[in-house]
């Protein structure tokens, strides 16, 4: 498979959409991660008035700028595939020994539970740049916290299916609970 962070968004959909293995949900959440995050950038970028240099605000632009990468988020689109392909042979593979496959089968949870993590990460920096963000465009800001916090809860799907103990579904439910509070403030 293509790396996927170098196809067109019609080639990603078109592969996404055909039965195939991958990409998946896994890259999906993760793509869609990586969309949220550019469009809160780009609030970021938009903050950079001489007004918002003043107040100090463009300073906090800076701060979320240098804060949001896409590049761990595109990259876990093109992991999760990998090691989706990994599981594959975990289930066609009788002989395969023990601690490959338990490694195998943590890798496959390691990477949406990462994703999740990272995803709310992301959505703490933003929703504290929020106050300084350039009124006209504090939308777009919102709107990467929205996305990520799809990806946040389209990752958490995929943790489901890798089977986590029961401690990391607490943990990881107290993130999207977190991220859940976080949208409802900025919906009201």
């Amino acid at each position: 498979m293509a790396n996927l962070k170098s196809l067109s968004i019609d080639q990603f959909l078109t592969q996404l959409a055909a039965k195939q293995p991958t990409p998946g949900g896994g890259a999906a959440a993760a793509i869609g991660g990586a969309v949220g995050s550019a469009a809160a950038k780009m609030a970021a970028n938009y903050t950079q008035r001489k007004k918002d240099k003043e107040s100090g605000a463009a300073a906090k632009a800076n701060e979320l700028i240098n804060a949001l990468d896409v590049a761990p988020l595109l990259k876990a689109a093109d992991d999760d595939a990998a090691a989706y392909a990994d599981l594959q042979r975990t289930w066609k593979e009788s002989d395969m020994p023990a601690e490959e496959k338990a490694a195998i089968e943590a890798r496959a949870l390691s990477i949406p539970t990462s994703l999740l993590e990272l995803c709310h990460e992301q959505i703490l920096k933003i929703h504290e740049f929020l106050p300084h963000c350039n009124n006209n465009i504090t939308s777009d800001a919102k709107v990467g916290i929205h996305q990520l916090a799809g990806s946040a809860r389209a990752a958490y799907q995929t943790v489901l299916v890798n089977s986590p103990p029961d401690e990391e579904k607490m943990r990881l439910s107290k993130l999207l609970n977190e991220i859940r509070d976080l949208e409802d403030e900025i919906l009201s």
